[in-house]
């Protein structure tokens, strides 16, 4: 599973990793109601998320790290985001592995300054089944294709 945290949309995108095959399984956003309290909000994440986990049981997650950004508040509110989609998938059992976008961006388009139209074309062409995911969640399954290059913690951990 991989996650692209955002308070206000946050993508997640599952795929199965054989070998190098690679399948699509589902993918979506989590869109808290931009009225709510930064807590609601938050908690609507981290619920979200838990309803994703439980409905599809995956064996392992990955999310995205905050990346520097110029604005304070916008990279506070990020890593806020973050954190509760770190918290979601704790509480369900899973480690998170943790990849930067450029690691991300790398994985998937060979760059790792590529724009988010490569990453978004390239995770459909690698997962056709896909179809039109929007950008969050065509940035989540970025994520777990880096997850899925990197070889997940089973063969990090020799297993």
């Amino acid at each position: 599973m991989g996650v692209d945290p955002g308070l206000n949309r946050c993508g997640w995108g599952l795929i199965v990793s054989e070998g190098a095959r690679l399948s699509h399984i589902a993918h979506g956003v989590i869109a808290p109601d931009p009225k709510q309290s930064l807590g609601e909000r938050l908690a609507a994440i981290c619920i979200g998320l838990e309803a994703v986990i439980g409905a599809h049981r995956p064996d392992e997650a990955a999310v995205e790290e905050t990346f520097v950004n110029a604005n304070p508040r916008a990279a506070l509110a990020l890593g806020q985001a973050r954190g509760a989609a770190m918290v979601a998938v704790a509480r369900s059992g899973l480690l998170a592995a943790e990849y930067t976008p450029a690691t991300i961006k790398k994985a998937v388009v060979g760059k790792g300054q590529a724009d988010k139209s490569q990453v978004a074309f390239m995770v459909r062409r690698l997962l056709p089944a896909c179809g039109d995911a929007s950008a969050d969640a065509a940035d989540a399954l970025a994520v777990a294709i880096c997850h899925a290059a990197h070889g997940g913690f089973k063969e990090r951990a020799g297993g």
